[in-house]
């Protein structure tokens, strides 16, 4: 293998090759930039993340069938004034109603006939204090968030006309001017594209910059600062219109946050594939004075850890094509496909401009031969002085190797004590509740929340099929504790054996609780046929909305962590197993990491719960934390245990362990804060599910970098000696070169 990756050195960053491999790459992304559309370009937010087998699906497309009039997807005009709606205000909304009757939006399904009813009847539809009115609109099944926020936008403009300014610019409060907000899952649907998109341009800005920032103050050479960006860059660059064209011909979709994340994971796990190489070059400019020798032995030494690190991470990533629920199946391919040519520009690109900038990439902290260092010396005049520099972390690999079962025991209480408090978290799959205050569905919502029952925001369908008999139906449910209100029932259009009602909580329809009572509601429905005598009740019970929709939600994400969990540390154990050669070294690498993740899980739960005040995370996070934890945290065991695995053919496994951690403590050390800092710039957005993914991430990695590699890695490798390469053989070599590290 590293016979292979010399010759694939001198292939891309040979003297004249170099230049070559950089025209492929600069020909590569521009021609494919230009024939094939652009991953933006392709985005697709509104797709489906349940399918059409699960039952809130299968009951809402029951309910198009059945009811076609409460068919659509509702965009909740909330109108409020606290000193109470006048007439004028109603007539408005009258004169508004009647304009997109008969005007109206594209994607418009439905308006309500307000204008028809008689102002006395149409206040009585307001909240019980006079201040609050809901005018719902409906548009098609198929609308996707930008009709819709054109819809809106129409809308906006219509009733800053009827009412001489923009009253979804008043703030919410107002007592002199009414003011408007756009909720329902119309609403929500608009606002979560908006602040997704709106995010795209800073994350992508403050990316940058925090990978540039942090090269800087590590390495001081801004030319080699600019070299990962580069890389990353041009991966981009090759990965966007290919991605865009896969959509094109619909064999991937993805929405804007996948491809947010995507941005974020090339910037800081493809700086960590440049840096361990960059790393390795570094040294050997010190050790050889031909830039094309240094070069070569760096790529023979780094190469095989960067293609298995980035081949782990593309398995892992691809594991997320057996996901059923619809965003994290739509991560897969474009996660795995941009890894995976940035891995590959780490081989080429980067070696192609390490080899024409040479020396100069550290500038002005060139590293030199001992002899270059005296003759530049001389040239000078001057003496050259003595250092007696050691390297970082040095002492670590010292502590490691004299106390392992101390630094073992501690780091895995530390560890396990953190993982204990993950049994703390609490999950929720509301979206609503990860935008901010300000957003115009959550500001609705609590209007609604407040000035009427919270379940109007969201009511549960309960459809069910008589087969022609007497079911109480209503009754059945008008006295339970959760229901504010139940509907009169209502006939099917096609098979009148068909009865639904409509559900209204008490509670707001987005939490937990409300979720949790849709098993109670459907075996309270089957009750009701069963007394009434209906066969095969359980077959016989339909109910949708988004209150369905999310305990359907939550039930496909806990099925998704059980299928996927389990195959990533297969898969990523059988990686290990086939690079190390070693049971006994694959398994606790595995079980390093993981401890790791369930201990980020829990310090996360303290920073997001106990200092920032959420009330849960969001149901996804835990998965992908996982792959992304698991994946990323076993490129630095890779580096790591490659380098010892390496050096304890030539010296003893003690002074290899030494020299290992001091070899590689810098550069993951760097690369560690680097990825960390990438997933933090997530923390920064308006948007809870990033802000909490970020932190978790964020952590995790930072365990991995400061406690899981330097200490508990090298120290379990102490305590097995010749065990940790079981059923390989390890021969103990006599003591070698004086160690690095002292």
């Amino acid at each position: 293998m590293e016979i292979f990756f010399e010759r694939m050195g001198r292939l891309v960053a040979g003297k004249r090759t170099k230049w070559i491999t950089l025209l492929v790459w600069i020909l590569l992304a521009a021609v494919l930039s230009i024939v094939w559309p652009g991953v933006k370009l392709m985005e697709q937010n509104n797709a489906p993340n349940l399918s059409n087998d699960k039952p809130s699906v299968q009951a809402s497309l029951l309910a198009e069938q059945e009811f076609p009039n409460d068919s659509g997807i509702p965009a909740l005009l909330v109108w409020n004034r606290e000193g109470g709606l006048n007439d004028e205000d109603f007539g408005n909304i009258q004169k508004l109603t009647a304009y997109f009757t008969e005007n109206p939006v594209g994607g418009q399904e439905l308006v309500p006939p307000f204008d028809r009813i008689p102002l006395p009847a149409l206040k009585a539809e307001a909240s019980e204090d006079g201040t609050a009115f809901v005018l719902p609109f409906f548009f098609e099944k198929t609308s996707d968030s930008e009709i819709m926020e054109s819809g809106v936008e129409e809308i906006r403009k219509q009733a800053e006309v009827l009412f001489g300014y923009d009253p979804f610019a008043v703030k919410q409060g107002d007592v002199n001017e009414i003011s408007a907000r756009v909720s329902g899952p119309a609403g929500i649907s608009i606002d979560a594209v908006g602040l997704f998109s709106q995010a795209d341009v800073s994350l992508m800005i403050a990316t940058v910059l925090i990978v540039l920032i942090l090269l800087l103050l590590i390495y001081r050479s801004p030319i080699l600062a600019i070299i990962p960006i580069i890389a990353v860059g041009f991966a981009y660059g090759v990965s966007s219109p290919i991605l865009g064209k896969m959509a094109e011909l619909g064999w991937i979709t993805f929405d804007s946050q996948a491809i947010s994340i995507m941005t974020v994971l090339l910037f800081g796990a493809g700086t960590d594939y440049c840096l361990f190489l960059i790393s390795h070059f570094r040294q050997y400019l010190t050790e050889e004075s031909s830039k094309a020798k240094a070069l070569l032995k760096s790529l023979k030494d780094s190469s095989g850890a960067i293609a298995m690190s980035g081949f782990t991470v593309v398995i892992a990533l691809l594991v997320l094509l057996v996901a059923e629920y619809g965003a994290l199946h739509r991560f897969a391919v474009p996660f795995s496909l941009s890894i995976l040519i940035m891995a590959f520009a780490s081989l080429t690109l980067v070696p192609a401009l390490l080899a024409i900038l040479g020396r100069a990439s550290f500038y002005p902290f060139v590293p030199r031969t001992p002899e270059m260092q005296e003759e530049r010396a001389r040239k000078k005049g001057k003496k050259l002085k003595a250092t007696n520099k050691k390297p970082i972390g040095g002492w670590i690999g010292r502590v490691v190797t004299k106390r392992p079962w101390a630094v073992v025991s501690i780091t895995v209480v530390i560890l396990g004590a953190l993982a204990l408090n993950a049994t703390r978290i609490e999950y929720t799959v509301d979206l609503l509740s990860s935008f901010p205050e300000d957003t115009p569905s959550r500001e609705g919502f609590a209007v609604i929340g407040e000035k009427f029952t919270p379940g109007e925001l969201a009511p549960v369908k309960l459809m069910v099929d008589t087969e022609g008999k007497e079911v109480a139906l209503q009754d059945s449910f008008k006295d339970l504790p959760y229901i504010s209100k139940v509907s009169d029932p209502a006939q099917g259009a096609t098979n009148t054996n068909i009865q639904a009602i409509d559900l209204e909580f008490n509670i707001n329809p987005y939490t937990n609780e409300a979720m949790n009572h849709i098993p109670d509601i459907r075996a309270e429905a089957e009750k009701s046929l069963q007394d009434a005598g209906v066969s095969s009740p359980e077959n016989k019970v339909w109910i949708s909305g988004q209150t369905a929709t999310q305990y359907d939600t939550e039930m496909t994400d806990s099925r998704d962590a059980k299928v996927i969990i389990p195959i990533v540390i297969g898969l990523i154990g059988l990686l290990l197993l086939v690079y190390l050669r070693s049971i006994v070294a694959m398994i606790y690498l595995i079980l390093t990491v993981v401890l790791s993740y369930f201990s980020a899980l829990g310090l996360g739960w303290i920073v997001i719960h106990d200092f920032m005040g959420d009330a849960a995370i969001q149901g996804l996070i835990p998965v992908y934390a996982f792959v992304f934890l698991v994946a990323l945290g076993e490129d630095y065991n890779i580096f790591l245990i490659s380098s010892i695995w390496k050096k304890r053919k030539e010296m003893p496994l003690k002074q290899a362990i030494q020299e290992g951690v001091t070899e590689t403590g810098g550069v993951i050390t760097s690369a560690g804060l680097i990825l960390a800092g990438t997933f933090a710039v997530l923390a920064t957005l308006p948007i809870q599910v990033l802000v909490q993914f970020g932190i978790i991430t964020a952590i995790g990695v930072l365990l991995d970098t400061f406690v899981v590699r330097p200490f508990l890695v090298p120290a379990i490798t102490m305590l097995l000696g010749k065990w940790a390469f079981w059923p390989g053989r390890h021969m103990e070599k006599a003591s070698g070169k004086k160690s690095l590290s002292g």
